[in-house]
């Protein structure tokens, strides 16, 4: 059975409110048992099932902090959306890998996010605008000049 835009608002804004709470179980339990949970570019690929998306989780809290995400745009299909948002927040440890020193930082995210049945996420499909990441985070050397 399809889901309404309404109920698919609902399950994302879950998933994020337990993203911004920095809570790797809550986010979890928004996941179905055999998620595929794909950010694009991270190291390991995508990750099969709850488990293996949590390292994704437990590394990004440690990595960012005091986020907010404002929601720029959102399209709905069936069983599916698109959400385009705003991350906002600063970074203590090291975003994709960039070292984050505490400054602030703020960037686009595309989620596609597919639902199963009984409106759990099936596959989340995470897009980051990584230039922007790098534009903000200098290394050192360049951040000296």
């Amino acid at each position: 059975m399809a889901m309404t835009p309404a109920e698919m608002d609902r399950k994302i804004d879950e998933h994020f409110g337990f993203e911004a709470r920095d809570d790797v179980e809550g986010v979890l339990a928004t996941l179905a048992p055999d998620v595929v949970h794909d950010v694009v570019g991270w190291p390991t690929g995508p990750a099969h099932g709850r488990e293996a998306a949590r390292p994704f989780y437990e590394t990004l809290f440690a990595d960012l902090a005091g986020g907010e995400v404002t929601c720029l745009r959102r399209y709905h299909g069936d069983n599916f959306l698109v959400d385009e948002s705003l991350w906002r927040g600063t970074a203590p440890g090291r975003p994709f890998g960039i070292e984050g020193r505490g400054r602030p930082l703020e960037f686009r995210l595309l989620h596609v996010i597919e639902f199963a049945g009984n409106g759990e996420i099936a596959r989340e499909n995470v897009w980051v605008d990584l230039a922007a990441v790098i534009q903000q985070l200098p290394a050192a050397e360049d951040a000296a000049a």
